[in-house]
């Protein structure tokens, strides 16, 4: 006969190989749902554009951020964490990131959103690069899921210029 123990130790492991299974298929079968985000950012004004004592750009931004991220969840979408980002190419990069509001979702009903605010990072470069840049606003995001593999997708707007001179 066998022992408590090896009876409890084949229990135990048949129960952590379903429950692996399971979360497998769970995880796959959030791959067919395809999302469709729409997001729409506005910069309304430029507060301030100015040199730093130290010879760093830095710009304030009052923005109008709307976005409809709710196609992203599913019955495996914990939260979705989201964030805008200002993206410039320079002599030294070819591509400067800048964060400049962020925020998680945490349900459904809060991913459809439309918020007035100034940036809540400051927009700074190293260096005086930003004078009459033409910049994007990409609206970033990484869905992290109950189990599975967490993925992430932008939406890239176009268009957007800094002034000349500083204000």
């Amino acid at each position: 006969m066998h022992s408590f123990g090896y009876r409890a130790n084949a229990v135990l492991t048949f129960a952590v190989t379903i429950l692996a299974v399971m979360c497998t298929i769970a995880s796959l079968s959030d791959n067919l749902n395809v999302p469709s985000p729409t997001a729409d950012v506005k910069v309304l004004n430029i507060n301030w554009f100015q040199k730093q004592p130290h010879g760093n750009d830095e710009v304030s931004l009052t923005l109008n951020i709307s976005a409809n991220l709710q196609s992203m969840f599913t019955w495996n979408t914990k939260q979705v964490f989201v964030f805008l980002a200002a993206e410039y190419e320079t002599q030294q990069n070819s591509l400067n990131q800048v964060s400049l509001w962020d925020g998680i979702i945490p349900s459904k009903e809060h991913a459809k959103f439309w918020i007035h605010t100034t940036n809540k990072y400051r927009f700074t470069d190293q260096g005086s690069n930003l004078r009459g840049k033409e910049f994007n606003l990409t609206l970033h995001w990484h869905v992290m899921p109950k189990t599975g593999k967490m993925f992430a997708g932008k939406i890239v707007m176009p268009g957007y210029s800094l002034p000349e001179e500083y204000r």
